[in-house]
């Protein structure tokens, strides 16, 4: 089977299958010898911020010499994104050889008349494969929807658990208020097992370390006290740690997104347990200054800003990023998937945001909403220029053409309009 077969079966899963308990996932992973048992494992959850801080501590283990593997999702353009290895993609030939181990212990399951593992758990048994195969030392698993019920949750005691920023996203599936869904994101936490948090939202907070001190987990809260913003400029923030780092020492972060600041400190504070206090700082600082997440706040072309906000609370961040940067004429290109409750994101980013004009699209995906339905919501919150377009490229062309030579295009509302961005822009580029 080659790269574009497998990818094809993989997309197929969701056709014939669903999600499972532990029991099924933990027997899955059994038969494929329990990948990565024992290996050094940091696991995240939260509603946004989980890859940057899972990119952040990778950055600093691989500024240390250690080994590591890294599952993340969604992927943007290509699903070897998925899965890396001392910070690179898996490579297509390696991709295929552990999808075929995975598939083979599938076919033995159905044989036997155990039902196929779901999309997301197929994944995660081929990250695991991949990892132990290159025995890795480190494994950084990112979950994918919630905590508590995820694939990766199986994972009997990892090393520490991270638990990002909590907002209101997928409310169908985890809650429709913000102690709901911490509780899902909290049910990573393990007994004994320390847990670095963000502290900022107190409905969070207080089920995060009631959550830790059932389970007898050390916690540690991560607050905006922690740390204070020196400078924000087009290419990245400078900030000051708190004082049990050098508080004189000045660190940054690549993009323009304020919230990378406390996704940074959560990953510093979690390699200073890793690694016992001992901080090789300018290792340190230098890593993740050069680290930048796909589709944060990252400038793709010279005044085109990619950023992956498509829930409530991550608008809200949007809009303090963008409020942050020196004045000028802004274009927001949007699009959003139709479950998810655009309505109040677009409220706020018209409120929040002086735009000069919006540009709408559809995303290729199903479960995008439609152009003009989106459109007809952005007028009733705004006065300026509202276009739509057929395709995503026209949009984009359109979007490029409105912000002119000295504006700023912002691309938001959806990581699947991320991917196609990236897509368009590649295709462009080559």
């Amino acid at each position: 089977m080659n790269y574009e077969e497998a990818v094809r079966y993989i997309e197929d899963i969701p056709k014939f299958t669903k999600k499972h308990t532990f029991d099924h996932t933990l027997q899955f992973l059994k038969r494929l010898g329990d990948p990565c048992r024992g290996r050094k494992v940091l696991h995240v959850a939260g509603t946004n911020g989980k890859g940057s801080v899972c990119a952040y501590m990778q950055a600093i283990l691989l500024s240390e010499g250690k080994t590591v593997g890294f599952f993340t999702s969604p992927h943007l353009v290509r699903h070897n994104e998925r899965i890396k290895i001392n910070g690179v993609d898996i490579t297509d030939k390696d991709f295929v050889e552990v999808f075929e181990r995975v598939r083979e212990i599938t076919v033995q399951m159905q044989k036997e008349g155990i039902s196929h593992p779901s999309y997301f758990e197929f994944l995660y048994a081929m990250a695991m494969t991949a990892f132990e195969k290159a025995e890795v030392e480190f494994v950084i698993l990112e979950t994918g929807l919630g905590g508590r019920l995820d694939a990766t949750n199986s994972y009997p005691r990892p090393l520490l658990t991270v638990i990002t920023s909590i907002g209101l996203d997928h409310t169908e599936i985890l809650g429709d208020t913000i102690e709901k869904i911490a509780a899902e994101k909290a049910g990573i936490i393990k007994k004994g097992v320390p847990v670095f948090y963000d502290g900022t939202i107190e409905e969070s907070s207080v089920i995060i370390e009631r959550t830790a001190a059932e389970a007898g987990a050390p916690c540690r809260k991560i607050s905006k006290d922690a740390f204070e913003i020196l400078e924000i400029t087009e290419k990245d923030i400078a900030f000051l740690p708190g004082s049990e780092y050098d508080n004189n020492t000045v660190w940054r972060v690549r993009g323009t997104g304020v919230y990378q600041v406390m996704n940074a400190m959560l990953a510093i504070a979690a390699m200073e347990f890793v690694f016992d206090g001992c901080m090789h700082m300018e290792k340190w600082r230098q890593a993740l200054a050069r680290t930048q997440w796909p589709g944060r706040m990252e400038e793709i072309l010279p005044g085109v800003i990619l950023d992956g906000a498509h829930n409530l609370a991550a608008v809200e961040r949007f809009i303090e990023s963008v409020n942050a940067q020196p004045k000028c004429d802004i274009v927001v290109l949007f699009s959003a998937v139709a479950e998810k409750d655009y309505e109040h994101m677009i409220c706020t980013l018209c409120q929040g945001v002086q735009a000069k004009a919006y540009v709408i699209a559809k995303l290729e995906d199903k479960r995008g909403e439609g152009a003009r339905e989106l459109a007809e919501v952005f007028r009733r919150y705004t006065d300026v220029p509202v276009y739509t377009e057929e395709s995503m490229e026209e949009a984009f062309t359109l979007a490029l053409r409105q912000k002119g030579e000295n504006g700023r295009l912002y691309c938001l509302g959806s990581l699947y309009l991320i991917g196609e961005l990236k897509r368009i822009i590649g295709g462009l580029n080559a």
